[in-house]
């Protein structure tokens, strides 16, 4: 099989994550090659930042394989990421009159991603979708693995579903409008990839002629960090698709990152900036505890410093860091489950993290 042509091995719905510059101007062919027929519908999800971009290119591409496509646009900002825009798409879906042999497109980041897949997942009960990654973030982390979900005021992802895209389309040239903001956070869920499962990428990424390769958006690096990072997630998932049980290492630095965002503000950290922190105090816990050592904490955060990325706690009410811990999605039987790093490449779940240990991180 081609390198940069990844399987979603999974018991039902496995799928191919394709990754190829220039992409964006082929996806016709490219549904052609996995079986979707022209007479069926498509409505494209996006906003307005990327269909301005991307739209054009990819519903002449389209066109030219005879597929009926429309373009609608959801707000962008995860402030968005809400019932509000989902029940956007039900009405745009409904308009189109998408039937349960439509399809529909996913075109942009991870916000996009996730709001579409599942209408996707409850529209007429579940109809195919297909995702175009145009973030870093979304294509090494939310494009793949087939969770999707809108944000509750109580907290981030709570309303959702487990539904597989039908295959992912990732162009890196896609990336080279994306702000620099952006691509540093996306760093962030590689950087991750590194520490719970990749030793041999977090090494890459060290490498100070790697990293300027990676910032100056070289192509061949890129290819490189994005196929590292999609193949873990893939082994992972196909191990356990519903996170049932190690699927969950997937959320290193996530349960903190979570409190951030929603305790910040949504949009006042971006998500990789949160997961950065969450990361940073996981490894900090984790020297405690000495699951792993000083030099090896330091390096982490050394690495997410090195690509722009933040580790320093905001300022937040300690039980307002509870009340959303005891929500997250992550809690069971009443425990709080943490991912810890015991190695470099290699982490944990542990759920016998005293509140006192965490706590302290904030003020």
């Amino acid at each position: 099989m081609d390198k940069n042509k990844i399987l979603v091995p999974l018991s039902n719905n496995s799928y191919e994550v394709i990754i190829k510059q220039g992409l964006i101007n082929s996806i016709g062919e490219e549904l052609t090659r996995i079986g979707i027929n022209n007479n069926r519908k498509i409505l494209i999800v996006s906003n307005k930042e990327i269909s301005t971009l991307f739209g054009s290119k990819l519903l002449n591409n389209l066109k030219k394989y005879n597929f009926n496509a429309e373009i609608f646009n959801i707000k962008a900002g995860e402030s968005h990421k809400n019932l509000a825009s989902l029940s956007e798409i039900f009405n745009a879906a409904f308009e189109v009159g998408l039937d349960r042999n439509s399809l529909i497109i996913a075109l942009g980041g991870g916000i996009v991603g996730d709001v579409t897949g599942f209408a996707a997942a409850t529209w007429l009960r579940g109809i195919e979708y297909i995702q175009i990654p145009t973030t870093l973030l979304s294509m090494v982390d939310s494009s793949v693995g087939g969770k999707t979900a809108v944000n509750h005021p109580k907290g981030k992802n709570l309303i959702g579903a487990f539904y597989q895209p039908k295959a992912v389309f990732i162009d890196p040239e896609t990336l080279i409008t994306l702000p620099t903001r952006e691509f540093k956070a996306g760093m962030a869920e590689v950087i991750k990839y590194g520490v719970i499962k990749d030793k041999s990428l977090f090494e890459y990424l060290e490498n100070e002629k790697n990293r300027n390769k990676i910032i100056n958006l070289e192509n061949e690096s890129l290819i490189k960090i994005i196929n590292k990072s999609i193949k873990t997630k893939a082994r992972i998932v196909s191990e356990d698709e519903k996170e049932i049980g190690i699927r969950a290492i997937l959320n290193y630095g996530h349960s903190f990152g979570h409190v951030i965002e929603n305790l910040c503000g949504y949009g006042e950290y971006l998500h990789g900036e949160a997961i950065s922190i969450g990361m940073k105090i996981a490894g900090d816990i984790a020297t405690e505890k000495n699951l792993w050592s000083k030099e090896h904490s330091l390096r982490q955060d050394h690495l997410i410093e090195s690509y722009g990325l933040p580790t320093q706690t905001p300022k937040i009410k300690k039980n307002e860091v509870m009340k959303i811990l005891m929500g997250d999605k992550k809690v069971r039987n009443g425990k709080m489950r943490f991912i810890l790093p015991v190695e470099l490449g290699e982490v944990d779940i542990f759920n016998d993290i005293n509140e006192t240990q965490f706590l302290k991180y904030f003020d």
